[in-house]
C-alpha cells in the first residue's frame, strides 16, 4: 500500500521507507543509499520531505533519548522524538521550552527543519531554540553543527537538504504554568482596530475565525502565570464574551482553556497528544508569513475574499512570530504575522483559492510555510527568501552529489 502523508493529499514517491533502530544504522543507510531524505511524522502537506526515485529514512524507531544538561540549560533529544513526549519529560524534570507548535504530535527534527512555530510577539519559531544539530552527512559520517558553525544559519531550518538530523540540542528554561483564556464573538473590524493591543495581550495569542464572517470566532490568550493578567477586552471588542470549556464541541482533542491553570506542556500546544490532532487529517493547510507592519492590511486583503473562502474553510488562524536570523525561516529578518488556513478537503477549489490568496498577499511580500501547500515557483521562493541562494550554496558544498536534494523546492 502506498505511503501517504497524514492528510492523505500526498502520496510519497520514494521507493522505500527505512526505520533504523540506532544512529549507527542511520549512518549505514545514508552511506550506501544513492538518494535519501529524512521523513518526520508525515504532518507536512507539501512534498518537502519526498524523495522520488530514492529512499526515505524515518527516525520513529530511534529511542526517544532525552538528556538534560542543567549547567548549560539545554536538552539533547533524538530527532524522531515527538514534541509532546519531550515536553512532558521536560516538565516532569522541572524544565520548559520557550514555545511549542499547535500539535504535540510532530517530531523535533521535522518541525524545526520546516520552520514550524507557535505564537507570541516575543517568541521565535521553534528552530530559534536550537543550540546544535547532530547530522549524518552523505558519506555516513556524523557531524555536529553548532551556533558557531558557519553553516548553522542555513541548517537550523534546513528542509532536509543538509543530511539526516539524528539529534537536536535545544535551549531550556525553568518550567512554568500557563492559563488559557478564550474570548468569543468579537467583531472582526474591532479586532483589526485593536490588533497590536490584542496580540500583545498574553505570552501567546491566536485568532481563530472565518474571514467571510463579520464576527471572529475566538481569541486565544495563553498567559504565563506570574505575568500580568490579560487586559480587559478593548472597547472595540465589546459584544463578545469570555467562555468556558462547555463551549468546546464534544470529541475535539483541545487542551483545557477557560482560565484553567496548567503546565506549559499542556497549554501552549492547542491539541492533546492523546487525541487526534486538528480535524483528524480531513483537511488541507496553507500558511503565509507577512511582515508585522503589514498585518492589518494583509488581513483586510484576505477578508475581501471572505465570501469565496468561507465555503471551503474549517478555520483561519492568525498568530505572531518574532524575527530571527535563520536563512530559510519564513520569519527571517522581520517580525511577522502568520495567516494560516485549515481548508476543507476540496482539492480543486482550494488549489485555485491558494493562488488567489497568494495574489492578494503579493503586495505584502508573503512567505509560505515550507510544510504546507503553496503555489510559489522557484523564482517566487528566491524572491521571498533572500538567503535561499546562500543556503543552497552551503548544501552544494556539504552534499556535492545531491544525495539529499529534493526534485522540487516546495
Amino acid at each position: 500500500m502506498a505511503l501517504t502523508n497524514w492528510a492523505g493529499n500526498l502520496t510519497y514517491r520514494a521507493a522505500t521507507v527505512h526505520h533504523p533502530g540506532s544512529i549507527a544504522a542511520v549512518q549505514d543507510l545514508v552511506a550506501r543509499l544513492p538518494r535519501v531524505r529524512a521523513l518526520g511524522t508525515r504532518h507536512s502537506f507539501s512534498a518537502v520531505a519526498d524523495c522520488p526515485g530514492g529512499d526515505l529514512v524515518s527516525l520513529d524507531a530511534l529511542p526517544p533519548e532525552i538528556t538534560v544538561d542543567p549547567g548549560a540549560m539545554t536538552v539533547s533529544v533524538t530527532g524522531g522524538t515527538r514534541y509532546g513526549e519531550l515536553a512532558a519529560d521536560l516538565h516532569a524534570k522541572g524544565y520548559a521550552l520557550h514555545n511549542t507548535g499547535s500539535l504535540p504530535h510532530i517530531s523535533v527534527a521535522g518541525a524545526t527543519a520546516t520552520g514550524t512555530h507557535g505564537s507570541g510577539d516575543a517568541n521565535g519559531i521553534l528552530s530559534t531554540a536550537i543550540v546544535a544539530l547532530e547530522i549524518v552527512r552523505a558519506d555516513g559520517s556524523l557531524h555536529t553543527v553548532g551556533r558557531d558553525d558557519p553553516a548553522f544559519r542555513a541548517t537550523a531550518v534546513g528542509l532536509g537538504l543538509f543530511g539526516v538530523i539524528t539529534r537536536v540540542v535545544l535551549e531550556i528554561q525553568p518550567t512554568y504554568q500557563v492559563r488559557q483564556d478564550v474570548y468569543i464573538g468579537a467583531p472582526w473590524d474591532g479586532v483589526l482596530e485593536a490588533f497590536d493591543e490584542i496580540m500583545a495581550g498574553a505570552y501567546s495569542v491566536s485568532l481563530m475565525g472565518d474571514p467571510g464572517s463579520p464576527i471572529l470566532m475566538q481569541i486565544w490568550q495563553k498567559t504565563r502565570v506570574g505575568d500580568e493578567p490579560p487586559a480587559p477586552a478593548p472597547e472595540s471588542l465589546h459584544g463578545g464574551r469570555w467562555y468556558d470549556d462547555a463551549d468546546v464541541p464534544a470529541g475535539i482533542g483541545l487542551n483545557p482553556r477557560a482560565g484553567i491553570v496548567g503546565p506549559w506542556s499542556e497549554r501552549l500546544p492547542h491539541f492533546r497528544l492523546d487525541a487526534p490532532p486538528s480535524v483528524g487529517g480531513d483537511e488541507l493547510q496553507t500558511e503565509y508569513f507577512v511582515a508585522r507592519d503589514h498585518s492589518v492590511d494583509a488581513l483586510r486583503a484576505v477578508r475581501a475574499m471572505g465570501e469565496r473562502i468561507s465555503p471551503h474553510l474549517h478555520a483561519m488562524e492568525v498568530r505572531t512570530v518574532a524575527d530571527d536570523d535563520l536563512w530559510l525561516s519564513p520569519a527571517y529578518g522581520r517580525d511577522s504575522v502568520t495567516i494560516g488556513f485549515t481548508w476543507r478537503k476540496h482539492p480543486k477549489p482550494v488549489h485555485a483559492l491558494i493562488g488567489d490568496v497568494e495574489t492578494a498577499l503579493a503586495d505584502f511580500d508573503a512567505r509560505p510555510h515550507w510544510g504546507k501547500l503553496h503555489r510559489f515557483t522557484a523564482d517566487d521562493l528566491a524572491r521571498a527568501f533572500p538567503r535561499l541562494p546562500d543556503a543552497l550554496d552551503v548544501a552544494r558544498r556539504t552534499d556535492p552529489e545531491g544525495k539529499f536534494a529534493s526534485d522540487r523546492p516546495s
